[in-house]
C-alpha cells in the first residue's frame, strides 16, 4: 500500500469520487478514507474484495482443520471414503 496515495480524507471524496473509483479499479489497492483526521473506511474494487472473502473463507475452514486436528477428531482416508461410497451408491 503507497500510503500517501491511498489514504484520503472525506472531503476528497465528496470532491473526487469517480476518479477515486478509476483509481481503485486500476490499482486494485483499497483507499483508506478518512474523517476528522480518523481512519473511518476503507474503499475496495469488488474483485479484490471477493478474493479477500475466498481466501477468508478458506482459512477459516483450515483454522477449523487443525482445531478438529488437535481435538482427535480424525477419520483414517479408507474409512470416509468408503462412506462416501456408500452414500453414493445408495443415492443412485
Amino acid at each position: 500500500m503507497q500510503i500517501t496515495t491511498d489514504i484520503k480524507p472525506v472531503t476528497w471524496l465528496k470532491a473526487n469520487a469517480a476518479s477515486l473509483l478509476d483509481q481503485i479499479n486500476d490499482t486494485r489497492r483499497p483507499v483508506i478514507i478518512t474523517q476528522n483526521g480518523e481512519p473511518k473506511a476503507v474503499l475496495q474494487d469488488p474483485k479484490s474484495y471477493e478474493d479477500m472473502r475466498n481466501a477468508l473463507g478458506l482459512l477459516k475452514l483450515f483454522a477449523q482443520g487443525e482445531e478438529q486436528v488437535r481435538s482427535g477428531q480424525v477419520a483414517e482416508q479408507d474409512s470416509v471414503f468408503m462412506r462416501l461410497e456408500e452414500q453414493l451408491n445408495r443415492r443412485a
